[in-house]
């Protein structure tokens, strides 16, 4: 597995990328509202820009971090010794944790945010917007995610199964497509769905401070983040931020400078949720 990490990261990525594609054509839960073209240029330009700047400023990835970290015999369970049976799930888990807790955090800290709201400034949500992170977000949290596995001394191939996983469901949750209530139902108990993290996306700062998990929907339920649905319901929520609605002012370079330019225009208050409904 570690010896093709990279073909089966990539193969995952174009594989869920175009199922997702395809079932957003076939049953589209919402109908867009920005042209779609330069929406999808915009962010699969943002995904390639990242790409790069990532290769280019951490000579190792987490998977890596975590080979460097067994050589050396650092971290909690290279530390314990703990079994695999042990150290592979549990790493899976915390590492999902500390992805649920770095998200509040990008929310809650001013600074932060102004990286983050990049991602919430789409106009619409679809398999795209789950892979629009502003580069110096994308690097901060590479950063975090590397520190947090040498701390745990996570299993190489535990790192290689988690990346694929929260690249795979975050394309899944973002996607446009229509599931039926009853298998979102059930689904929603072990997996973060659409409708679920739809409204996440919403404009009305209650639902946008909800629903933070991106792979495993438990950490919303234990620390009282869970928002079942948005008020409005999922055709009538409005998605992105209040005030950035000017699709020609969501271009790639202006998505990049987002956290300089939007300043006060996209404070954390969001819209006034009264108004909103």
């Amino acid at each position: 597995m570690l010896d093709h990490e990279p073909t089966i990261r990539l193969a995952t990525f174009f594989g869920i990328f175009a199922v997702m594609a395809l079932w957003e054509l076939a049953a589209p839960r919402r109908r867009l509202t920005a042209a779609k073209p330069a929406r999808w240029f915009a962010n699969l330009a943002i995904v390639a820009i990242n790409t790069l700047v990532i290769r280019l400023v951490f000579p190792l990835l987490a998977v890596g971090a975590a080979l460097w970290a067994a050589g050396r015999g650092w971290g909690l369970f290279n530390l314990t010794a703990a079994p695999v049976w042990l150290a592979f799930p549990a790493s899976i888990l915390l590492l999902d944790l500390l992805i649920y807790a770095q998200h509040v955090v990008f929310h809650k800290v001013p600074v932060l945010w102004r990286l983050h709201l990049m991602h919430h400034a789409d106009l619409d949500i679809d398999v795209t917007t789950g892979a629009r992170f502003h580069p110096v977000e994308i690097v901060l949290s590479m950063a975090i995610k590397m520190a947090a596995v040498v701390a745990l001394g996570a299993p190489a191939a535990a790192v290689v199964v988690f990346e694929v996983l929260l690249n795979a469901t975050a394309m899944f949750n973002h996607a446009n497509a229509r599931l039926p209530v009853g298998i979102d139902r059930m689904l929603r108990l072990f997996v973060v769905t659409p409708d679920m993290h739809r409204v996440h996306h919403s404009v009305l700062r209650r639902e946008t401070d909800s629903n933070y998990g991106f792979n495993l929907p438990w950490w919303d339920r234990l620390f009282g983040t869970y928002r079942a649905q948005p008020t409005a319901g999922h055709d009538g929520m409005t998605i992105g931020l209040a005030e950035l609605r000017d699709p020609a002012r969501l271009t790639l370079p202006w998505m990049l400078a987002l956290p300089v330019v939007a300043g006060a225009a996209a404070r954390r208050e969001g819209v006034n949720d009264s108004a909103m409904g």
